[in-house]
């Protein structure tokens, strides 16, 4: 496959950009493969470019129900960062981190990954207690993490009111410079590029609506409207389905599943320089390349498997957004959207084998998928190839929720981010 580089650009632009050629391939499925990944997202993406890169497993299908990069991937607002409270998910979120650092260049695939600065505001005692909290915990787990004061949060973002008359006064900040955004589909194209490159079969609109299994109880292949597929391995990446997917093979996931908000403005001159989250009122926002503000809101309080979303969310939202940038009353808003978040206990995601020999499941991302994308898929193709776990995801196993060794990241999950 053809490399980007100034040359190859140089020369296309004088031919129409005419010869690039597809991205990947789009074959027909083949009768049997090694492993195959259900969820063509970003996590299931790369955890079939990993198992290439690493493991050398080629023999791949990555399936989708519908298109590729259409679920939560494509959904989120892009959000980076690895302030997570607990050593496991510290080390989990900051070994994403660090491969977001190179993707563009392992990829030859511009991700556009802005280390723009994450701010996390504090209103409160409470809210100030908790963040500096989280930040002596992430310098003892090497995560870079800082106290600002409410004029240096100002400084960092001029938009921001931090007047004591505010409604939400804002009392501090914790700011990891390292965290930021990158673009949601550029991850998903590129993975899907590059796996593609490497052998994966990328099968799209192909929904899986069985799990078949041998007598002796271990994973065989998979029922889909493409037909029977078989496989030695399974992994089940799958986002807010995934419950549903894994009662196929008998077994009972702790998820919950719920519609998630975001919305944006019209776009603007460049006027908000970093990413700013406030869990308390449960908005954050950013501003992308295009000059658009991306909000987020926090999830609805029912279960639901629709891509929508109640009003009353969005207009919290704004009205929160409104009085911590009153600078942006004026703004009009473009577009709203949701996703299907899955939502354990402990708020800490699920990246396991299962008690079904063969299969594997990546889950429980809630609000905070998308930041974990390559350090995800990283050490769940470890898992996959090696039917162990990673280090880094030995504690995020189905089991501890049977023997109670949770990983309770509520406070830094709680807002949708």
């Amino acid at each position: 496959m053809r490399r980007f580089n100034a040359f190859n650009l140089a020369r296309e632009s004088l031919r129409g950009h005419k010869g690039w050629g597809q991205q990947w391939r789009h074959p027909e499925p083949k009768k049997e493969y090694d492993v195959i990944i259900v969820g063509a997202g970003g996590h299931g993406l790369g955890t079939a470019y990993y198992l290439a890169k690493e493991h050398g497993i080629t023999n791949i299908a990555v399936l989708d129900k519908g298109w590729l990069g259409g679920g939560n991937t494509g959904r989120n607002t892009t959000i980076i960062r690895s302030n997570y409270l607990y050593d496991e998910s510290a080390g989990l979120y900051n070994h994403s981190v660090k491969l977001w650092e190179t993707l563009s260049q392992e990829l030859n695939y511009n991700v556009m990954f802005s280390q723009r600065g994450v701010m996390m505001l504090a209103h409160s005692v409470h809210d100030v207690q908790s963040a500096q909290r989280h930040i002596h915990a992430n310098r003892l787990n090497g995560v870079d993490n800082e106290w600002l004061t409410p004029q240096q949060a100002k400084e960092y973002c001029p938009p921001l009111d931090i007047s004591k008359t505010a409604r939400y006064p804002v009392m501090g900040a914790a700011l990891q410079r390292r965290g930021g955004v990158a673009r949601h589909d550029a991850v998903a194209w590129g993975f899907a590029r590059k796996a593609s490159d490497m052998g994966v079969d990328i099968i799209q609109n192909c929904e899986v609506t069985g799990i078949n299994r041998a007598p002796s109880g271990e994973v065989t292949g998979l029922e889909t409207t493409k037909g029977t597929i078989g496989a030695k391995k399974v992994g089940v990446v799958a986002a807010g389905h995934t419950s549903v997917l894994m009662e196929m093979a008998g077994v009972r996931m702790p998820l919950e599943s719920y519609p998630l908000q975001a919305l944006v403005s019209e776009p603007v001159k460049p006027v908000f320089p970093c990413v700013v989250m406030s869990n308390a009122v449960h908005a954050y926002i950013s501003q992308s390349d295009k000059g658009e503000l991306v909000i987020g809101a926090g999830t609805d309080s029912y279960l639901s498997y629709s891509q929508t979303g109640s009003m009353h969310i969005l207009q919290h939202t704004l009205d929160a957004i409104c009085e911590l940038y009153p600078m942006f009353r004026r703004m009009r808003m473009l577009r709203t959207w949701g996703g299907i978040v899955d939502v354990t206990p402990d708020r800490s995601p699920i990246l396991s084998k299962t008690p079904v020999k063969g299969l594997y499941v990546n889950c429980g991302w809630g609000t905070g998928g998308f930041k974990a994308t390559p350090g995800s898929a990283n050490v769940f193709a470890h898992t996959i190839a090696k039917d162990e776990p990673h280090k880094i995801n030995a504690g995020f196993n189905l089991d501890r929720f049977r023997t109670g060794r949770l990983i309770d990241e509520a406070a830094a999950a709680a807002v949708a981010h």
